[in-house]
Formats: C-alpha cells, structure tokens, sequence
C-alpha cells in the first residue's frame, strides 16, 4: 500500500504539471518529458512544517529518475487500454548493447551483441549501496525508545529484516516464538514469525505476494513478552487481532500506521544524532547476513526476494574490510603498514 501511494503521488505530480504547462499527458514529446525532469529539480518543494522561513529545498536528481521511472510506466500501462499511442511509448526506451552481462545471463553460442532497453531520459548519477546502520546506530536507537512496543518493533525489524510494511502487518496469530508451535497447529520447529500478505485496515502490505517464515532468537519472546504486559495496561488493544496498534495516542487500539511509525523512528534516530528511516533496519539484517556469508539462497527465502541478484546491492565494503585486504597484500610483499 504504500508503494502505490508514492507511486499516485509521483503520477498526480506530473498531471499537474501538465495541467499547468499546457502539456497533454497522454502525447508528452520529448522535450517536453525533459522538461518535466528538469523542473523536478528546478522548481522548490513547499516548506515542512511550521518553519516557512527556513532554506527552499530541492529534489535531488536520484529522486526526479524515480519519479521520471514512474511516470514512464503509467504511460506504459496507459497504452494497453489506448490512451496513449505506440509512437509516444517508443519514445521512452532505447536500445543498448551490453559489453559486460549480468552474472547468470549466458551470452549464447553467437557473437551478437545482446542489448536491453533503457530510459531516455534521465540524470545521471551515481549509484550508491543501500543504507544501512551499524549494530551500535541500532543499539543507540534502542536506547532512546522509551515504551517496550517500540523496543520490540524495530528490534524484530532489525533481527529478521522484514520490511515496515510487513511489521505492521503482523497478527498475533503469527507470532510462534515457543521452542515448539507443534500446539498452534504449525511445524516448523523453534520460534520463528510468520510473513503473510494479507488486507489490513492501516493500509500495511507484505511485499510478497508468497508466505515465508523467518526464524528468531528465544531472546526476541523476552522482548515480546515486556510488550504484551505494557499492551494489556490499555483496555482498548484488548480485542485486536494485530500485533503493532495504538497505546499512547487516539485511536487506542487501533492498529499502528506507516506515517506514525515513521515519524516515530525518526525522532529516535535525530535523538541518536543521525538521519534514518525504519527501512535501514532492513538493509541493516541483509547487509549483517551478507558480511557473515550466509549463502545467497538462504538469504533470499528470509528476505522475501524474487531474484538472489536483489541481494547485490547489500555488499558493502566497510573500512576494516578495505583495511584487512591491503594489509594481507602487504604481508605477501613481506612488508607490515600497520
């Protein structure tokens, strides 16, 4: 759900500014499309919150490719039901040989280049790693969080590298942390959390469309178990079947939305003294599983992807890494930098 809510926004975006521009929508040219990129960066984004005084802000160029991607594919979908011609659709892709192929991609028995089709119009930039934060940043976080739901929230985020979508998503029916579940009608042995893609009223989606379980530590029902006590002091969570609602703020009860949860892990991470968001907890459990070599596979049923190259990005070279491998080099030459 809140994919496709960023992706309505970014949609609505570029129908306003055709709106105004005097652009049809539907029959975009190119200049016009690279018009629209370039404004994403050009033109300043309403102040937040209260301080209508503070520095204008701009999008960066890595979030006008997003949304430029976004509009491509609505115009893309737009011409399965005719909206939108074949010429306009064949405007927004070209042709381009690859010299160097993805890993599992056999070139074949010809010498023909193989090509794949790529966006016309874009910035370049440079493409980082994901974010992620260290085993202290999640400690320090940990630290600020002052009521047991919290704690255990992004403690399970960070430990299993479920998404925040699939965290709020949770039902009680699907926490099994017993060393056996044999009772609740489940067999998958020790205690582990169940990910399920179902419809909830706070909008929260597992990504999946397939069900996995994802095993935890004995330690994670402690944490769990501080969190039903600190629950059952508010009548109103009483008959909720989900795991995450509301304790501290109206609706009691009710169950825990993105935004709030959100906004949430922000004040604690600008508390800790950085920046973050609760998806660095993911990249965070991923990156962790990456370093300590856990196979490919296995780290795709945990984390829900469709493809082991998902994984690529998670591997990130830390500076003790950089430092370990020069240091080998230099004992083979006989030589000790240290």
């Amino acid at each position: 759900m809140n994919t496709e809510r960023v992706y309505a926004g970014r949609i609505a975006l570029y129908l306003s500014h055709c709106a105004i521009a005097g652009v049809d929508w539907a029959a975009p040219t190119m200049r016009q499309l690279a018009a629209f990129l370039h404004w994403l960066i050009d033109d300043p984004l309403p102040p937040k919150g209260r301080r209508a005084s503070v520095q204008p802000r701009y999008r960066d160029k890595r979030t006008a490719n997003q949304i430029v991607t976004t509009v491509c594919q609505f115009l893309r979908y737009s011409a399965l039901t005719g909206r939108v011609s074949a010429e306009v659709v064949a405007l927004l892709s070209e042709p381009k040989a690859l010299h160097f192929l993805p890993a599992g991609l056999p070139r074949g028995e010809g010498r023909e280049p193989i090509t794949m089709n790529v966006k016309t119009i874009k910035f370049k930039v440079a493409i980082p790693g994901f974010e992620y934060l260290t085993d202290e940043e999640i400690q320090k976080v940990l630290s600020f969080a002052r009521h047991a739901r919290d704690r255990f929230l992004f403690t399970l985020m960070s430990v299993t590298g479920i998404r925040i979508g699939e965290a709020l998503g949770l039902r009680r029916e699907d926490m099994h942390l017993l060393p056996n579940s044999r009772l609740l009608g489940c067999s998958v042995p020790g205690p582990h959390i169940h990910i399920r893609r179902r419809q909830n009223s706070n909008g929260a989606l597992a990504k999946s469309r397939y069900p996995r379980w994802i095993p935890v530590g004995e330690d994670i029902g402690d944490v769990y178990a501080d969190y039903q006590w600190e629950r059952d002091e508010v009548p109103e969570a009483a008959d909720s079947d989900m795991v995450f609602v509301n304790l501290f703020a109206s609706p009691l009860g009710e169950p825990m939305k993105y935004s709030n949860t959100y906004e949430l892990f922000k004040r604690l991470a600008k508390m800790a003294g950085f920046l973050a968001h609760p998806h660095m907890l993911r990249h965070s459990a991923l990156t962790r599983w990456v370093r300590k070599g856990v196979r490919r596979d296995v780290i795709q049923k945990l984390a829900g992807h469709k493809s082991p190259h998902s994984q690529d990005p998670y591997h990130h070279a830390s500076d003790q890494e950089m430092r370990e491998a020069v240091t080998l080099v230099a004992k083979i030459h006989g030589r000790d930098d240290q």
